[in-house]
C-alpha cells in the first residue's frame, strides 16, 4: 500500500431525501450527515489523490471517528425516527464505514503482512463498492443531488478497490480524484438541504426524482 492508512472513499456517503416536515418534531438530519460525509471524504481523498504527503494521513482518523463516524451515525438514527428508510440506511452505514475505517487504519492495517495486505484492503473496499452500487439504484427515487453523490461514490470505491487489488498507484490516485468530486457534490447537497430548510422555500435546487 502507498501509506500506512488504507485508502477509502468515502458514504459516505451518504445521503437521504429531504425529510423536513415529517411530523416527528425533529429537524432534518440530512444536512448534518451529508456534511459529515463530505468533509471526511474530502480530507482522505486529498491523500488518495496524492495531493498531500502520505505521512500526514493520520489526520483523517479524528475526523473519521468524530464527524464522518459518530455524527453521521447519529444522523442515521434520527432518520430512523423520521421513518426515512433510505436516509437511515445510508447514514448509519457510512457512519459505520468511517468508524470501521479508523479502526482498520489504526489497529489492523499495521499488523497485516506487507506482501498481501493489499488484498485485505481491496476486499474491504470491494464490499463497500457493492453496497454503494445498490444504494445508487435506490437513490434514483430521491433527488438529483443525492443520486450524484452515490454515482460518484460508486466509481470512487470501484477505482480504489481495483487499485488495491492490482497494486496500481495510478488507479488508486484516480479514485482519490473522483473522491474529491464526490465530496464536493455531497457538500452541495448538504448546503441545498440546510439552506432550503432555513429559508423555508426552495432556494438551492436538488432536482427531485420521485
Amino acid at each position: 500500500m502507498a501509506s500506512t492508512v488504507p485508502p477509502a472513499a468515502p458514504e459516505t456517503p451518504s445521503s437521504p431525501p429531504p425529510a423536513s416536515a415529517t411530523g416527528t418534531g425533529i429537524a432534518d438530519p440530512a444536512p448534518l450527515g451529508l456534511g459529515a460525509f463530505a468533509t471526511t471524504t474530502f480530507v482522505l481523498s486529498c491523500f488518495n489523490a496524492d495531493l498531500i504527503n502520505a505521512g500526514l494521513a493520520g489526520v483523517v482518523l479524528p475526523l473519521a471517528l468524530a464527524f464522518g463516524g459518530l455524527a453521521q451515525l447519529l444522523a442515521g438514527m434520527w432518520e430512523f425516527r423520521n421513518r426515512n428508510t433510505f436516509g437511515a440506511t445510508a447514514f448509519t452505514s457510512y457512519g459505520a464505514f468511517w468508524l470501521s475505517y479508523a479502526l482498520l487504519a489504526r489497529y489492523v492495517a499495521p499488523t497485516l503482512p506487507l506482501a498481501t495486505a493489499h488484498q485485505a484492503t481491496g476486499l474491504y473496499l470491494l464490499v463497500w463498492a457493492i453496497f454503494t452500487v445498490y444504494m445508487t439504484v435506490a437513490a434514483l427515487r430521491v433527488n438529483g443531488a443525492v443520486l450524484g453523490v452515490f454515482v460518484a461514490l460508486s466509481v470512487t470505491f470501484i477505482l480504489l478497490a481495483a487499485g488495491e487489488f492490482a497494486q496500481s498507484a495510478d488507479v488508486a490516485k484516480a479514485g482519490g480524484w473522483v473522491g474529491l468530486i464526490t465530496a464536493v457534490i455531497a457538500w452541495y447537497a448538504s448546503f441545498a438541504v440546510v439552506t432550503n430548510a432555513t429559508w423555508k422555500r426552495s432556494v438551492v435546487p436538488t432536482w427531485p426524482l420521485s
